[in-house]
């Protein structure tokens, strides 16, 4: 665990290794400064109770704690889902942006991209497949959009976007099933507002109420002012951000795959009435593939790490292309 503010700082050792924290002396109990270095302590220690020290990194800065992971989890993948768009989830460098004293604002925040990102790195959006999410949009369930409803999505409530990057839209379920402090008091993920994501109860575990939580599935929260949960109905998890967030139109995107002899890769399209017996698996040579059945025939994605760095050799025979064989190199 790397976790780093960029001031004059003391250093204590942590079982995680070293926390560097501010020296600053809080007045009344809590100043800005006091605040911001309380909330990157939170913030890195929610991924050092979850367990996932060693594949996520937390540095914070004088504004942001920077969650870093290659957004491929340890935990089944794909299996369960029906509505595939044919895209397979390949590892990205990922650094999530959390602001360390978060503010509520006046306009819920919502966009084609994640919202935030759980304590294992993986991004986590909103309920729909393709962004099709708008302001004019929260008020109402978009059930020809929805991920659940759809069979978009895999037992563990993620699956691959178009840039072929794993990630969520519902409750990462087989998460936190790994989670060595798995509990309702667990955070499982942070929004980039920064304020702390729950599951489907509050944090002492009793019920969350009908019609306690907002548009964005969320409600005050005594320690943080403000959180998100999980639910087992629409929304399902964040489906916008109530904070202000000042550089919203720049959060980041997981790049796109792009062929190693120019273009980019063609994003793939459910097949209509979807597909039968979808597996995916990886072997100890990291070749990954992605089998499944659509219309009585049987159709693949198979993917493995190529010479150049950042690079998998691919070949496939999807619905998208009619069936045709074809092969190539695709970078992140």
């Amino acid at each position: 665990m790397n976790i780093a503010l960029h001031r004059d700082t003391k250093t204590l050792k942590t079982g995680a290794g070293l926390l560097l924290i501010s020296a600053c002396v809080g007045i009344g109990g809590a100043t800005a400064a006091q605040a911001h270095d309380d909330h990157c302590a939170a913030i890195a220690g929610s991924v050092v109770d979850a367990g996932f020290a060693d594949s996520v990194t937390v540095t914070c800065s004088d504004t942001h704690a920077t969650i870093r992971s290659d957004t491929y989890p340890d935990h089944d993948l794909m299996t369960g889902i029906t509505g595939t768009n044919e895209q397979v989830p390949v590892p990205a460098d990922y650094a999530a942006p959390v602001i360390l004293v978060p503010e509520l604002g006046d306009t819920p925040l919502t966009r084609d991209a994640a919202l935030g990102v759980a304590v294992n790195g993986v991004p986590i959006y909103d309920y729909t497949g393709g962004g099709e999410m708008s302001q004019t949009d929260l008020a109402h369930h978009q059930a020809q959009h929805d991920t659940v409803q759809t069979g978009q999505l895999d037992i563990c409530g993620g699956h691959a976007g178009r840039g072929d990057d794993y990630h969520y839209h519902a409750a990462p379920v087989c998460m936190i099933a790994q989670m060595d402090n798995a509990g309702p008091n667990a955070v499982i993920g942070w929004a980039f507002d920064g304020f702390p994501i729950y599951g489907d109860t509050n944090p002492d575990g009793s019920v969350i109420a009908d019609g306690v939580l907002d548009v964005c599935n969320g409600q005050p929260d005594v320690q943080f002012g403000y959180r998100y949960h999980t639910s087992q109905d629409a929304p399902y998890i964040v489906q916008c951000l109530m904070g202000v967030v000042a550089d919203f139109d720049a959060l980041p995107r997981v790049a796109p795959l792009v062929a190693a002899a120019g273009g980019g890769a063609t994003p793939g399209r459910p097949p209509q009435g979807g597909v039968e017996g979808l597996v995916y698996s990886e072997d100890e040579n990291g070749q990954r593939r992605m089998d499944y059945r659509y219309a009585g025939e049987d159709y693949y994605i198979r993917y493995a790490p190529a010479a150049t760095q950042g690079c998998y050799d691919f070949e496939t025979k999807t619905v998208t292309n009619a069936g045709a064989l074809q092969s190539g190199e695709y970078c992140r």
